[in-house]
């Protein structure tokens, strides 16, 4: 039996990875209105990563 894979988790993992991205450059460039960005996109990529557990979850039941 394949298991489907969850899009929320796809794209919350992809945000958190974009955040991390953009945090760094901050750093770099001594941004830091990008060091925020970036910390909003890691917080709203786990969040979408937590949604999409949650949605399996409850397919499962």
């Amino acid at each position: 039996m394949s298991k489907k894979v969850n899009k929320n988790k796809i794209d919350g993992k992809f945000d958190q990875v974009k955040g991390e991205a953009k945090k760094v450059y901050g750093k770099v460039t001594n941004d830091t209105e990008a060091k925020i960005k970036g910390e909003v996109d890691i917080v709203k990529g786990k969040a979408k990563e937590k949604f999409g557990d949650l949605q399996d979850k409850f397919k499962e039941e």
